[in-house]
């Protein structure tokens, strides 16, 4: 049972609130200071163990200004008021008109997640500001936990500011030094970039060629960078700059002031050119900064989560964490194909006739075809199948500023909706629906009560959706406010239907799987389909957990063993920059509730030994346990698995080989266990040896300490299992 326990606000008078405020951490580690500058500007500012993390930063907002024709009705006085009440500027002139503090300490359990219950520890600073001459107020509202701050602007209920336009938001973030930073360039459409290392001074340089090519893509500065931003001090401090509980808002960019290494936020626009579209009372996101002088505590941060609210689905019982396989692969390196004919080289929906079309013959979504992956799934005790390209329209779907390109319930002549959902149930085999969008969100809109019916139809509890191109409405951005809220309706509408989402190309998550947990996963950022367009970098997933998982989850869809993708379609010169020991680390390191064993079938029945991990590993956990990590070199975790007990470990290098020391501490005490290594074999490497690995078992417990190495690009993976001493007889002991 939850314990909440709230220590009274303190108000303070006018006149003393217009001295600097501080706060401090429940443990005491970092401590925050606000304070109003001369000119009445809010400035804060953040310290770790007496180092400085955030110098003073500025606060506020720029607004969108109306003139007095704008204005609609009453007397010219009136209308001259109107304009005054909305002039520009919300981030100076302020006075404090009181504040408040307080202590917030609760117990959590997420409906699915890395552990089995979360603490929500923090203290509070509430500043209320009064504007001079315009009689506005803006709540500025800090909570400080023992791994980071959170704050955000709250609007209350006012006469003189009720709708209003951001023109833009201008939150600062004055960094310390100049750090070295892992980032992707800033962009209002996509997020599928390699991560770049260098320092923060050095980001101007780089730009051009970090901005790779992309279907969709809308760069914006050449210092614009993403968040989740990681960075590491010249004193050894991590920092995260972030955002959480991205609700009817733009996506934060940060653009980089690099001659005083000063970021400062920056708002996805919309179509016309505005920021966002505000009604008080209304609260902005959170900005988030976490920070420690170890990585394994940025790793294991729940602050994003925790300033999310709690969930709204009263009932989760149905949202299952899930492992899967499906017709997705083949089509990604070019095997097969989404399209069912070349005889039409555009597609009208219900003029066109499929029946009368003759199939080219590498539809990957046939009967046949995902029957084979439904027994896979079946015998090897997967829980789904997904399958992509079974509804018409793919001949033209991309590229042609199409609306009407999909209506997600009509399946090519191959492809027997009924026939499969039957042969699916008969193997105790759930099927994940696909609904790809061509980015066209109001023809999704149109349609998604009758797709989402069409599912539970069918058996479909589960779809995986995506946004592939420029969006539609023309002019819209993937990360703007409008299209924002159409994600999250996608969701709570989804909730309607009892539905899980996993959402591709969508907005990178902040965190709001706490209020709707079945939003069970995201892609939004660069996934393993990249190795097949060509290559990602050796050290990209042990970037990813420091930045992209900050905010929740990834399909990354992992567990390739067919490096050398020109073996399945001789066109295709990718090669999977991994060695297949990593492949498996990757279901530990890369946490999501939703797993995907994305490779073909018969490269998994090439290595049974080793598809054996795959097949064991778990997605839901009770606890987790970050051994060791460095942004960009490596991470490596230990997870216990929800309701079993057992233990799974995981190991992702870098670029360069290493060694991975570690003490297996996390085991149960006074339990012996038979640890199955799957590792790096002597010789491995990403791109000329990747499928080079070793298995073997050995005897351990918690005193026992491991010294394994680490290919280029590679990893290792063990699974625990309890044992007594008749088993373990005659097994090596760590």
């Amino acid at each position: 049972m939850n314990k909440l326990v709230i220590i009274a606000c303190v108000l303070l008078s006018c006149m003393g609130a217009a001295k600097a405020q501080d706060l401090k951490s429940p443990n005491g580690r970092l401590s925050m200071r606000f304070s109003l500058e001369k000119d009445g500007s809010p400035s804060y500012s953040l310290s770790y163990k007496g180092k400085p993390v955030i110098k003073p930063s500025k606060m506020g907002f720029e607004l969108k200004t109306k003139t007095a024709d704008a204005a609609s009705g009453g007397s010219d006085a009136n209308m001259e008021q109107k304009t005054a009440n909305l002039q520009g500027s919300l981030h100076n002139n302020f006075t404090v008109a009181g504040t408040k503090t307080a202590a917030f300490n609760e117990t959590w359990n997420p409906v699915w997640g890395e552990v089995k219950t979360i603490r929500n520890h923090y203290n509070e600073l509430a500043v209320t500001l009064h504007q001079k001459g315009t009689a506005r107020q803006m709540v500025v509202r800090f909570r400080l936990f023992d791994d980071g701050l959170g704050f955000r602007y709250e609007f209350p209920t006012q006469k003189n500011l009720t709708y209003f336009v951001i023109k833009e938001e201008k939150t600062q973030f004055a960094m310390a030094g100049d750090h070295t930073a892992y980032w992707i360039a800033g962009d209002y459409d996509t997020q599928e970039y390699d991560y770049t290392t260098s320092k923060l001074s050095e980001i101007r340089g780089i730009m051009a060629k970090a901005v790779t090519a992309n279907i969709s893509q809308t760069p914006f500065s050449p210092t614009g960078v993403q968040t989740s931003l990681m960075m590491k001090s010249a004193d050894g401090l991590y920092i995260n700059l972030h955002e959480a509980a991205l609700i009817d808002y733009p996506v934060m960019h940060l653009n980089l002031d690099d001659r005083n290494f000063v970021f400062e936020s920056w708002l996805t626009p919309d179509a016309v050119g505005d920021k966002g579209y505000m009604q008080a009372p209304r609260s902005t996101p959170w900005r988030t900064v976490i920070v420690s002088d170890d990585a394994r505590d940025i790793l294991a941060s729940k602050m994003t989560y925790n300033l999310n609210e709690p969930s709204k689905i009263k009932d989760p019982s149905w949202i299952k964490p899930t492992k899967y396989v499906g017709v997705w692969w083949e089509m990604i390196t070019g095997m097969s194909n989404w399209s069912y004919t070349n005889d039409y080289p555009s597609v009208e929906l219900g003029v066109t006739d499929y029946t009368k079309a003759k199939p080219h013959g590498k539809h990957g979504a046939n009967n046949a075809n995902v029957k084979k992956y439904i027994d896979f799934a079946a015998k090897h005790g997967f829980d789904g199948v997904l399958v992509e390209g079974w509804n018409i329209g793919w001949e033209d779907w991309f590229g042609n500023s199409k609306d009407y390109v999909f209506d997600f319930v009509t399946p090519y002549p191959d492809f027997d909706v009924k026939e499969i959902r039957e042969y699916a149930k008969a193997k105790g085999v759930k099927m994940i629906m696909h609904h790809e969008t061509s980015s066209s969100v109001r023809n999704y809109e149109r349609h998604m009560d009758k797709a989402y019916q069409f599912m539970k139809d069918n058996g479909y509890d589960a779809v995986k959706s995506g946004y592939v191109g420029d969006i539609l409405p023309r002019g819209e951005n993937h990360y703007s406010q409008w299209i924002v809220n159409h994600y999250q309706y996608a969701i709570e509408k989804a909730a309607d239907y009892k539905i899980m989402v996993n959402a591709h190309e969508a907005v990178r998550p902040t965190g709001t799987a706490r209020t709707w947990p079945n939003l069970i996963s995201n892609e939004s950022a660069r996934g393993t389909e990249y190795q097949s367009f060509g290559g990602s970098k050796p050290n990209h997933v042990t970037v990813l957990p420091f930045t992209r998982l900050i905010g929740g989850p990834m399909d990354y869809t992992p567990g390739i063993f067919e490096m050398d993708l020109s073996k399945l379609n001789p066109d295709n010169k990718s090669h999977v920059n991994s060695t297949l020991a990593n492949q498996l680390a990757l279901y530990l390191t890369m946490y999501s509730p939703l797993q995907m064993a994305a490779d073909l079938p018969e490269n998994y029945d090439r290595f049974p030994d080793a598809f054996q991990f795959i097949k064991d590993v778990a997605v839901d956990w009770d606890d987790s346990n970050y051994l060791e990590a460095e942004p960009g070199e490596f991470v490596t975790v230990a997870r216990k698995a929800k309701g079993t007990g057992q233990w799974f470990l995981g190991s992702v290098g870098g670029n360069d080989a290493r060694t991975s020391n570690i003490r297996l501490d996390f085991l149960d005490k006074g339990k012996t266990y038979i640890a199955t290594i799957y590792a790096d074999a002597k010789g491995a490497h990403y791109k000329t040896n990747p499928q080079a690995y070793q298995i073997r078992k050995v005897v351990v417990n918690n005193k026992s300490k491991l010294s394994q190495w680490v290919a280029p690009g590679g990893g290792y993976a063990i699974s625990f299992v309890e044992a007594d001493k008749n088993q373990a007889k005659g097994l090596p002991r760590l």
